[in-house]
Parts: structure tokens; C-alpha cells; sequence
């Protein structure tokens, strides 16, 4: 048999059984006299094996296992790997079609788009619509129910949902916000700052903060003071350093 009367035979693409010697997978058979290679049965028989193979979801590496003489691993063993990684993608598919549904069964999507339904609540309530610094943490909200681990995030959705439930800790929010609002175009030495430091500061929930604060290198501190103007940045790494002071 010719190339592609074996590729034919077999269902693959003659791109394909080239890839296979490449790899090694498939034996390449010597060229005849006139240049072409000359295909036996058993060759269609190795060809049809990695097809099956593959088509059950097994990497080249792993057929080459398989076809191995001296296989590290035995088709069993591959075949108990393979049905336990469907497995956990299979729990990960119902577990992202859950949450689809909890985003298409909700009255509207929030603006920062689909987030898990503990952060589309908390962004609901957070204070100070119209407020541009409000707006900033809604989206800081957004980026940690994503970036966040989910430990990290549970804590943080519970703590802040207690607080926000209650109409004191919405006001101290808005006079915050308000505040740091103020900041928008001011320098870090501006007068102003102290003070919105310190509203900040009664604004933070307890708990809301990891137990040892937040180093002012925190990667995620900076690139959050990063959006800020130089004041409302100044206000934050003060009120951080206000709340550590607390605590002691």
C-alpha cells in the first residue's frame, strides 16, 4: 500500500501518518526501488490502534506508552487515568453550568459582568452610585472574586455583607468615598489627606483586613494605588497604617 491508500484504509490523513513516524509512533517502512514506501497489514493494524486511541482522549505520549515494548504503563492503567481526568472535567462542567444558570436566573447582570453571586449582591449594595471612588471598588470587588483564592474571597463576601447590611457602616462608606472623591486631582501632601485617611480607616470593617495587614509592597496594593491620584493613594496606604496601629 501507498501513503495514502493506508491513510485512507485506516481514516486518518496522510498528514497525519507522517506526524506518527516523526514521533516515532508508527514504523516507517523502507523506500522500494522506485522511491515509494511500501505499507504492509501491519502497519494499518498500528495505524488503526493509535487512531482508537486517540479518539478515547489519549495523548501521543501516552499512546507511545502504549505501543511501547517496554510500556511504563499498560492500557489499563492509562485507560483508569484517562476515565478519572474525564471525570473531574465532567465535575467541572456541571460546576460552570451551575453558575451559568445562577447568572441567567438573576433579575440583571451587574455592569463589571458575570461574577459569582456572592460578589453580584455585595456589588448591589455598595454605596455612592454616582461616586467615582465607589465605582473603583466595585471593581476591585470584581477583580478579587476572580483573582482572589476562594478562601480569601469567602471571608472578605462575609465580612463585607455583614457590615453593608447595617445604614452606619453605609454612611461611614459614603463619607469616604465622598472624601477620597475630593482627591481626585490633589497631591499626595494635600491637607485633605489626613482626613480621608482617617474616614477611610472607621470605614474598613473589622476583620475585612488579613491578620497581619498588608505590606505597602503588596503587589496587589500597588497596582491598586496605581489607578489612584497621587492624594486618594496616600489616603489609602495612611488608612492601612491606621488600621495596623488599631490592632495593636
Amino acid at each position: 500500500m501507498r501513503i495514502g491508500e493506508l491513510a485512507a484504509a485506516v481514516g486518518v490523513t496522510t498528514r497525519a501518518v507522517r506526524h506518527y513516524h516523526h514521533l516515532g509512533l508508527l514504523p516507517e517502512p523502507e523506500r522500494l526501488g522506485n522511491g515509494y514506501r511500501d505499507y504492509t497489514l501491519r502497519h494499518a493494524v498500528v495505524l488503526a490502534r493509535i487512531r482508537r486511541l486517540t479518539e478515547l482522549g489519549l495523548g501521543l505520549a501516552e499512546v507511545r506508552d502504549v505501543l511501547a515494548d517496554d510500556a511504563g504503563k499498560d492500557l489499563v492503567e492509562v485507560l483508569t487515568e484517562l476515565d478519572a481526568d474525564l471525570a473531574r472535567q465532567e465535575e467541572a462542567i456541571r460546576e460552570r453550568r451551575r453558575r451559568l444558570r445562577e447568572l441567567l436566573e438573576a433579575d440583571a447582570l451587574p455592569a463589571e459582568g458575570p461574577v459569582s453571586p456572592g460578589i453580584a449582591e455585595l456589588l448591589a449594595r455598595v454605596p455612592g452610585s454616582a461616586s467615582p471612588m465607589a465605582a473603583k471598588d466595585r471593581e476591585i470587588l470584581a477583580l478579587l472574586d476572580t483573582a482572589a483564592p476562594p478562601e480569601a474571597r469567602e471571608r472578605i463576601t462575609a465580612v463585607l455583607a455583614e457590615a453593608l447590611a447595617g445604614p452606619e457602616a453605609v454612611r461611614r462608606a459614603e463619607h469616604a468615598y465622598a472624601l477620597l472623591d475630593l482627591l481626585a486631582d490633589a497631591a499626595a501632601d494635600d491637607p485633605r489627606v489626613a482626613e480621608a485617611a482617617r474616614a477611610l480607616a472607621d470605614a474598613v470593617p473589622a476583620g475585612l483586613l488579613p491578620e497581619g495587614g498588608v505590606p505597602e509592597g503588596d503587589a496587589f496594593l500597588r497596582a491598586v494605588c496605581a489607578d489612584f491620584s497621587p492624594a486618594q493613594a496616600e489616603a489609602f496606604r495612611r488608612a492601612l497604617r491606621l488600621i495596623a496601629g488599631q490592632r495593636r
